[in-house]
């Protein structure tokens, strides 16, 4: 039985530094596992520098940067967490366009972490049913988001789906939903 990921390529945006590296690595094993072809885009071209927690780890390339590229080349948008992540990228013009152009054009987007606060400044979580590190749920309930406290959030607003998890111990089930419901 082919996946549904076959052959569709699904965006990772994160910044040159600070993404929490299992974050980035287990969903991209996972993409890779059912068929999909995972692309690395940055705010910067080069390479991006993987953390566990504080300690730096492994670097990764860049694909492409959100200049060069747009929603229009992805099936779907996965945004791994990190604090400095989310953090960095919700401060960039570019970056936040890049992510809200995956709801703007009804296209699955996934987020762990720290990583909704890319999200929330791209003003695309209210309304929404979701999770996160337990840290943003005053941010994001103040964007308007319906936060809860479980491992794994699908949510289907009209032609979104929206999949959000906690914490690195969340992985399993994160990558179980995206792979479905990429």
């Amino acid at each position: 039985m082919a996946s549904t990921l076959q052959g569709k390529t699904i965006a990772f945006l994160v910044a040159p530094e600070g993404v929490e590296q299992v974050e980035l690595t287990e969903p991209w094993k996972a993409v890779e596992e059912a068929g999909g072809r995972p692309r690395l885009v940055s705010t910067d071209a080069g390479t991006v520098q993987g953390f566990n927690h504080l300690d730096k780890a492994d670097t990764f390339d860049v694909d492409e940067t959100v200049g060069e590229t747009t929603s229009e080349s992805y099936a779907a948008l996965l945004l791994p967490g990190g604090v400095a992540n989310p953090d960095f990228l919700r401060t960039q013009p570019d970056a936040v366009a890049f992510a809200k152009s995956f709801f703007d054009a009804g296209k699955p987007v996934a987020a762990i972490c720290h990583a909704a606060w890319t999200l929330a400044e791209a003003d695309v979580v209210r309304g929404r049913r979701m999770t996160s590190w337990p840290s943003l749920k005053t941010d994001l309930r103040n964007a308007g988001a319906d936060w809860v406290d479980e491992e794994v959030v699908v949510c289907e607003s009209g032609p979104n789906v929206l999949v959000t998890s906690r914490k690195p111990d969340d992985l399993k089930a994160f990558c179980a939903e995206i792979t479905d419901r990429f």
